[in-house]
Order: C-alpha cells, then structure tokens, then sequence
C-alpha cells in the first residue's frame, strides 16, 4: 500500500511515530494509501529545521524571493492536471472542480508575485528638525497552517505562498484525509528553487495539531475548519502567545426579494448549494424565499436539482461526486431523515442513491427540504454536504433579521433587480462577505476572505491586504541624524561650516 509521508527540509522524511491513519477512495470506499501521523518529536523537527531555515530566507530579498515564486506559478500552472487527479482520488470531487479549485490557489501565488508593491513601507521626513519616521514590515518567523479536507490544494495556497513572500517559512498540517496534494505543492516549490526548509508538510491527528499551537518557535497559526475547531485553535494558540486567524464554519443564507430572475436564482441555488457536493463553507444552504415566489422558485430548485448527473470524479460527465468518507455520508443523510419530524417538507430525498458499478462509495443524492423552522437541526447546523434548506418570509425585513439572526456570519447573498434594495442589504446584513446576483461571493485574491461572528476567530481575515498584514508585523523608525556641516573638528567632509 502506498504511504504518504512527511516532507520536511526539502525532502521525504519517513513517519517514526509508527502510526498511520486511512485515506479512501470515496468513489469506491476503498483505502487506498495509508498517511504517516507525526508525533510530537517529528513535529518539533519539523519546526526546528523551519526556524534554521528563516535565519537565511528572511534575509533574502524580495527579488530573490519573487524569483522562485514566479517558477513556482508556472510548474503549478504545468501541473495543473496532476494536482486534480490526487485531489480526486483522495477527496472525491470531479475533475472539472478540482481544476477550479487549483485555478483560486493560483490567484493567490500570483499576488505572492507581487509581494515587493505590497511591502512597501512609510516615510515621514522632517517631522521635526532633522527627524524622519519611516515604517516597515518585518516577517514573524515560522508560521504554521492548518488545512480542511475540502481544498486539500486552494486553502494550503491561501497561506504558504503569501507567507513565505513575506520573507517567514512554514509548516503546513494538511488534512489527514487527502494529504498527496499538499505533498506535490511542496514538491513543486523545491522544484521552483525554493530553499529546503522553507515550506514543509507533517501530516497527522491532534497530536500533530497540539504540538504546533504549543511550539515555542511557531510564531502564528492560520486554520480554516468547523468552528468548534476554530474556537480551540484560536483560544489554545492565542494562550501560548500566537498571532491566529481561525475560519470556521457557515450557514450562508442566500435572500431571494420577489422582484429577482427566479430562473438565474434557481441556477445559482443549485450550483451553490450543490457543488463540490456541499462541502465547502461557502455553500448557500438556506434560501430565504420572500413573499408569493417561493412555491415556483422550489419548484424550479427541484427541476434543476433532478437533472444533476452523480458519479466517480474522473468521469468527465459527473458534475457531483461522492463526499469524503462514509461517517460524513451518514451524518449528512441524519439531518435528511429528521427533517420532516421537525417540521419541513422533504421534497428531495437524496439519501437512498448510490452509483451502479460503485455500490461502496460514499454516495448521497441531492436533498431539498422546504418550509425549514429555524430551530431544527437541519437549519441550525452546518452539514457540509447536498442538503438545501428553505425557508419563508413574507418581508425583506424579515428575512434579514433571519439571516442576521444566524450565530454565522460568513457568506450571504441577494438576488433582486432592485438596486435601492441590494443596496440595503449589503449595509445591513451581517456577514463578512455579501454578494448581489452571485451565489458565492469568494472574493479575488487581491481582496481578503473571511467572515464575521462565529465564522472568523481572531482580527484578520485570510489572503489579501489582511493575509500580509497577518504573515509580517509593523516597526517604526525614528531617526536624526546631525547636519554634515556639524562633523567634529578635523573631519572634513567638504561641507561650509556656515551651511
């Protein structure tokens, strides 16, 4: 069986720990490799090796730093394909997805290669007599980042290329459930003349995890997961002195005003409630119909949800794959089976498919549950998986306080042709990312990506202005320095005494 293991100072480093965890093929349930499971040691290696690394790499210049990140976009941009078919082998996606998915990393290395405009620094002169002040930012040293299953390559490239910019080296702990991608990431940087050290993998469980949020020489922690697990990230690390940015999970509520273009609503419900299967944490997995619409627009849902073509990642006809194992396929089915004793209408039922041919696969058909009561667990929870919930109100103003009722506040959207009410809604609303006739508002990598109350622990958001300003801390200079005309006797520097 073939093993994963860690990658730590620009080479394979076999597990010592003797444990090992699973990695399936969620097309064929099957375990198809097996992944190392750092210990503490291993992890304590892996950082000490980092933090030599940073004694040279945050000395080195932006121009020697933007070099390799400009190789390393275009072995990625070369390997596009092949980073896709590990995520689906190991994650379940398809095809098509998985190459979006690399497409957004992307975005953020190419920000990377342009790190030398946003570390520019500040200069006052003469702020008194012969008194400049200038500011500058300084990288922190090794940074850890800690990465969901969902984007085993997006989310690790949403942090390792800004911070390794910015001058500082990385650890990254991938998800143990598909970890080959983050592997070829780090592959790919030696390739692109990274130097060894400088990015490096351990893969592992909560020991792995601990180790990091404890380690005296990590100097921050970026995490993006379910939000129990970002609560404990970004309590644990801030008690032992770390800078954190932990991203949780959502509930994103998508408001549908009787005004809006219930065909294109329709179509962007579908393609966000069910894409990459639900599991991503910008999934919209509540509509908020108002008024007389709503019974046409679930019809219209169902039409659409009906026809979405389900099976393994590699055939080119799916547009749905299965989800990651099959404890995740059971919980996601739960919320399906409760849902009319809680009150709603179960008008799909995905919970009973599987794929001919694949019958061991985590297979779920597409859900959509109507007339949801905001005190059920299909409602109140994040489910992460195909399962759309719809709820009813009969006026704008209720349907935002709904939303901003939610304990999440990552993403939502509008759809409406009313730009007076559009307008409202994005001042209104309570969320960190808002989108108006766009069903998931992820913003470019130029723009930084985070949510409000329990979708987002600590003060910065990811990538963006927010993620460089998160990887390098402020210093301000203050300095006088005597005029040539005032050198001590006998020292001439060709300069009248009565300048």
């Amino acid at each position: 069986m073939k093993t994963v293991n860690h990658w730590i100072g620009g080479k394979t480093v076999e597990g010592a720990s003797g444990n090992f965890g699973p990695v399936t093929d969620p097309a064929t349930g099957e375990v198809t490799t097996q992944v190392a499971l750092a210990s503490t040691e291993e992890v304590d290696n892996a950082v000490r090796i980092a933090r030599e690394a940073f004694l040279s790499w945050g000395q080195s210049s932006l121009a020697a730093r933007t070099k390799v990140l400009f190789a390393y976009r275009a072995l990625l941009d070369a390997n596009r394909d092949a980073i896709a078919e590990l995520i689906v082998a190991e994650h379940g996606k398809v095809h098509s997805d998985a190459l979006g998915e690399v497409a957004r990393g992307l975005e953020i290395v190419e920000l990377a290669c342009g790190i030398t405009t946003q570390l520019k620094g500040e200069l006052s002169t003469s702020v008194s007599n012969r008194v400049d002040v200038s500011a500058i930012r300084q990288p922190l040293g090794v940074v850890a980042g800690i990465t969901p299953f969902n984007f085993p390559a997006m989310v690790p490239m949403w942090m390792f290329p800004l911070a390794i910019a910015c001058g500082n080296t990385f650890v990254l702990k991938p998800s143990e459930k598909d970890p080959s991608a983050a592997v070829k990431l780090a592959e790919l940087a030696k390739e692109a003349g990274l130097p060894d050290g400088v990015l490096n993998v351990v893969h592992g469980d909560k020991i792995a995890v601990d180790a990091l949020l404890a380690h005296p020489d990590v100097a921050a922690v970026s995490f993006v997961g379910s939000t129990p697990i970002a609560r404990y990230i970004h309590t644990t690390a801030s008690a032992n002195g770390k800078r954190v940015q932990a991203l949780g999970g959502a509930k994103n509520h998508m408001l549908v005003l009787p005004d809006a273009d219930l065909d294109a609503a329709a179509d962007a419900a579908v393609s966000a409630a069910y894409g990459s299967a639900g599991e991503r944490c910008m999934a919209i997995s509540a509509v908020v119909a108002v008024g007389s619409i709503a019974d046409e627009l679930v019809q219209k849902i169902r039409e659409r949800a009906e026809k979405i073509k389900i099976g393994p990642g590699n055939d080119p006809t799916s547009e749905m794959g299965p989800l990651i194992t099959k404890a995740h396929r059971d919980k996601v089915a739960s919320y399906v089976h409760g849902a009319a004793a809680q009150g709603a209408d179960v008008v799909l039922d995905g919970t009973g498919y599987t794929v001919d041919g694949f019958e061991d696969g985590h297979w779920i058909g597409l859900s959509l549950l109507d007339n949801v009561k905001t005190d059920s667990d299909a409602y109140r929870d994040e489910i992460f998986g195909p399962v759309l919930c719809v709820l009813r109100t009969e006026t704008y103003e209720e349907g935002v306080a709904l939303i901003n009722a939610s304990p999440f506040g990552n993403g939502t959207a509008i759809f409406t042709r009313d730009g007076g009410a559009a307008r409202r809604f994005q001042l209104e609303i309570e969320a960190g990312m808002v989108g108006v006739n766009v069903p998931i508002p992820v913003p470019v990598g130029y723009h930084s990506f985070g949510g409000w109350k329990d979708s987002l622990f600590g003060d910065h958001h990811i990538y963006g202005n927010d993620g460089i300003h998160f990887y390098t801390r402020g210093k301000v200079v203050t300095t006088r320095w005597p005029d040539p005309s005032e050198a001590p006797v006998g020292v001439d520097l060709g300069f009248p005494r009565n300048h």
